[in-house]
Order: C-alpha cells, then sequence, then structure tokens
C-alpha cells in the first residue's frame, strides 16, 4: 500500500523571505494513488495583510483569517496528516516547499525533505514538453471539471491536482486495464464451468463413403481443363 498527499498552498505573495506567509494549506489523501475522501484543510492567520491582488486570487479576505490560528498553532494537524512517511505530491513543489519549510524553520522545526516530494510539473513537463502545464491547462486536457475553480483554494486544487496525477501516471487506463483483466478471468472461469458440464460425445466418423468418393469423382470430371492439371 502507498500512501501519498496530494497538497497544496495559498499563501499573501510570491516569496517568504520577504514577508509573504501561508494563508491556506490543504491536502488530500490518496492510497496506491486514488482518493480515499480523507483530507485537511488550515486557513492561517498570515500576521499580516493580504494584498488586494492576493484576495482576487484566492478570495480569501484579511477579515476572514483575523480570528484564524497562526501558523505555531495549527502545523501539527498539517503535519500529523502528512506524516513523516507519505509521499508529497505538489505542483510546482518548489514554490509550495519554499514557503511550507520556511514557515516550519521559523518555528525551530525540522523542514520536510525534499526526497519525499514529487512534482506534478516536472512530470507534466517531460510528458508533455512545449504544452502548458498549469494546472488549468492540464485539467482541460484530461478533461477534468475545474469549474468550480473561480478562486484558487488549496483544498480544491489538491482534489483537481490528486486527478491530474492520476492522469499523468496512466490516467483511468490504469483502472481499465484492471478491469479487463478481471473480465478475461471471469470470462475464462465461465468457458470452464460450462466445458466441464458437457456431455460427452461420440465423434463423428470423416472418412468418405463409397457413395461420396464416387459422387465427387463423378463432379471432377465434369470440370474443363482443371487447373490442377497444367503445368
Amino acid at each position: 500500500m502507498t500512501r501519498e498527499i496530494a497538497l497544496d498552498t495559498e499563501t499573501t505573495g510570491f516569496d517568504p523571505f520577504n514577508g509573504d506567509r501561508i494563508i491556506e494549506i490543504g491536502a488530500v489523501e490518496l492510497i496506491d494513488h486514488m482518493p480515499t475522501g480523507r483530507t485537511c484543510q488550515i486557513y492561517i492567520n498570515p500576521e499580516r495583510e493580504i494584498p488586494s491582488e492576493a484576495i482576487a486570487i484566492h478570495g480569501i479576505t484579511n477579515e476572514f483569517v483575523k480570528d484564524k490560528p497562526i501558523f505555531h498553532e495549527c502545523y501539527m494537524e498539517f503535519m500529523d496528516f502528512i506524516a513523516d512517511d507519505s509521499i508529497l505530491v505538489i505542483h510546482n513543489a518548489e514554490f509550495d516547499m519554499k514557503f511550507l519549510n520556511w514557515e516550519l524553520e521559523n518555528i525551530n522545526h525540522k523542514p520536510i525533505i525534499w526526497d519525499r516530494v514529487i512534482d506534478t510539473l516536472t512530470m507534466a513537463r517531460k510528458k508533455f514538453p512545449g504544452s502548458p502545464a498549469n494546472l488549468d491547462a492540464l485539467c482541460r486536457r484530461f478533461s477534468i471539471d475545474n469549474a468550480a475553480r473561480t478562486h484558487h483554494g488549496a483544498l480544491l486544487d489538491s482534489e483537481l491536482l490528486a486527478e491530474v496525477y492520476l492522469e499523468l501516471l496512466g490516467g483511468r487506463q490504469r483502472g481499465l486495464e484492471l478491469s479487463s483483466e478481471g473480465k478475461i478471468s471471469n470470462i475464462q472461469e465461465t468457458r470452464t464451468a460450462s466445458s466441464n458440464k458437457r456431455d460427452f460425445r461420440k465423434p463423428r466418423p470423416h472418412t468418405p463413403s463409397e457413395e461420396e468418393l464416387k459422387a465427387h469423382k463423378e463432379f471432377l470430371d465434369k470440370i474443363t481443363d482443371p487447373l490442377w492439371n497444367k503445368a
């Protein structure tokens, strides 16, 4: 059993070293690449004003986060959810990891190691070189419904990412292959069962009778200039 976490963060800007902070974390549990229904969503007070451009992108306002916990008050909920051994599936992982590890190091917590991260942006660029590889573009490519994505929300984006990740791994065909194998197996079992129920019949004789041989010779004699007589 493989446990993975599709993960996304929303932030006040682009650089934690310039004072930007995380305002939402969203995560979706995957077992053997498939969502289980278990999720984690945390809104965080960034302890600074959210710029208007970030509000327009995320739909998260200063009023909304003012009574939310600050990072060191809620981070253990997230850390417990991702555990120590789960693989983290992140789109453009460099961005999210930069923020997560800055926040963790800021409270003297050990960082998340890169060895446990899968970057779906890298996967998409390798699979479709030269094509757009952002989440919206990949949803369009794989016919994943992202109509609800009027704003960039961490949990919604994690749910979409889980579907994109499955498609990048081979998509619904993976399930179809398993289903097909199951069907073949069932058909073979049915055939075996039905063959075991058949009544035994004596094989019919295949040697032609004298009458059949005579009729065959008369038929051949009527053929003018047959091919088998030509040199």
